[in-house]
């Protein structure tokens, strides 16, 4: 079987760090005999090319120099941050369009799968006229905030990108359950793209028995919606007896005025921000936490987490993860059974749930290792291959 995959970004050379899970994607497709070639948008001119067996073809849809709508950020927020560059939409759309149309009528693709609906189920929709081959659309729930809050008049193409579709998934029940809100009768199959990680072969013994030093980490971009801000806040409502210390790892906007609330609540040395690091670091980070933290809001956009993939990876880790019960972290966050999961916005319960974590080493432990057997059994890239290739293979025949 042969997909061709409508992308809006993809790696540029073998170095590109963008999209890593697309591309783990399509090498494990491979070996269940699902061979993928992309067609994604061109980048400063940049041409139809092949990185790592993988065929990508690029569309132009601009002079080089403005061809930047994607790949360095995702298009609205550039459209946000310099409104010009919504006249490039339409010529984006045009050019996706004919090239998707223009390939799918070679004859040597049995499908189609358009990621990111908006806009590229669009390009979908005119190479699904132009050669009869079914359509897939996968939605991550970005797509619909962006629509609900700043683009609902395209809620009628929206809808016909669904209705056009031959399948439609969704990567967790939150992002499902919205899609079928915005679009009554939608049927979306949850596969959590992007969520599975490679686990460490044996992680380390659980570290922590109640005494010295409680490693607590975070790992993400520092934006509003993790809730970085409500974590600082728990960390400075537990007794100063309690010995807990925070890692922050990432970087992002907001990590300045993270910084500086930290230092009005006078945690000092309690929460160290890291910035970006090296994989090796990052990795070490996680085999030493003692629990991962993820206290995610719905930010002032109404964005909040589609999945939070970070949590699967600490889980690798065997390590009990305290989360929010926002977006879809619930897919993965299980209160009880693998860790413990907090109301949004609530720092007080956040700070109740960390010492909770603290003063039962044994329930903590179990937790870790309950999450690591979910991961595996949930998110691993076998299990993720496998629905992927069974939605593919439940596809109708190509309409001639």
């Amino acid at each position: 079987m042969k997909v061709l995959y409508l992308v809006t970004a993809y790696a540029r050379d073998p170095a590109d760090v963008i999209t890593p899970w697309l591309v783990e994607t399509i090498r494990r497709l491979g070996d269940r005999g699902v061979e993928v070639e992309v067609l994604a948008p061109a980048y400063r001119g940049l041409h139809t090319q092949t990185l790592e067996g993988v065929r990508v073809h690029r569309f132009r849809y601009a002079p080089r120099a403005w061809e930047t709508l994607t790949h360095d950020q995702t298009a609205p927020d550039r459209i946000r941050g310099r409104p010009l560059f919504l006249g490039l939409v339409p010529g984006y759309v045009a050019a996706g369009s004919l090239a998707a149309a223009r390939l799918a009528r070679t004859g040597g693709f049995d499908a189609l799968h358009a990621f990111w609906p908006l806009p590229q189920g669009l390009l979908g929709l005119a190479a699904k006229r132009a050669s009869g081959l079914p359509l897939v659309s996968t939605f991550f729930g970005v797509e619909l905030t962006w629509m609900e809050n700043q683009f609902p008049f395209l809620s009628p193409l929206l809808k016909g990108i669904v209705r056009g579709s031959d399948a439609v998934t969704a990567i967790s029940t939150y992002t499902a359950d919205r899609l079928r809100a915005a679009v009554p009768g939608a049927d979306p199959a949850v596969i959590p793209f992007g969520a599975a990680v490679d686990a460490p072969a044996a992680p380390p013994p659980y570290g922590w028995d109640g005494t010295g030093t409680f490693e607590l980490l975070f790992v993400g971009r520092l934006v509003e919606r993790k809730g970085v801000h409500l974590l600082l806040d728990a960390l400075a409502a537990l007794p100063a007896e309690r010995n807990v210390r925070l890692h922050v790892v990432g970087d992002g906007p907001d990590r300045g005025s993270l910084e500086a609330r930290a230092a009005e609540l006078g945690l000092g040395g309690r929460a160290i921000f890291h910035g970006f690091v090296t994989a090796e670091e990052k990795e070490r980070r996680f085999a030493q936490c003692h629990a991962f933290v993820l206290p995610a809001v719905v930010d002032s956009k109404g964005d909040t987490e589609g999945l939070g993939v970070v949590l699967i990876e600490a889980q690798t880790y065997a390590k009990p993860v305290i989360a929010s019960r926002a977006g879809g972290i619930v897919d993965i966050a299980l209160d009880g059974r693998n860790g413990f999961l907090v109301p949004p916005g609530d720092a007080g319960a956040l700070a109740g749930a960390i010492a909770a974590c603290m003063d039962d080493p044994e329930r903590a432990r179990r937790m870790g290792e309950q999450g690591r057997a979910d991961a595996e059994e949930r998110f691993s890239w076998p299990v993720i291959a496998q629905k992927l290739d069974d939605v593919y293979r439940s596809l109708p025949p190509r309409r001639r």
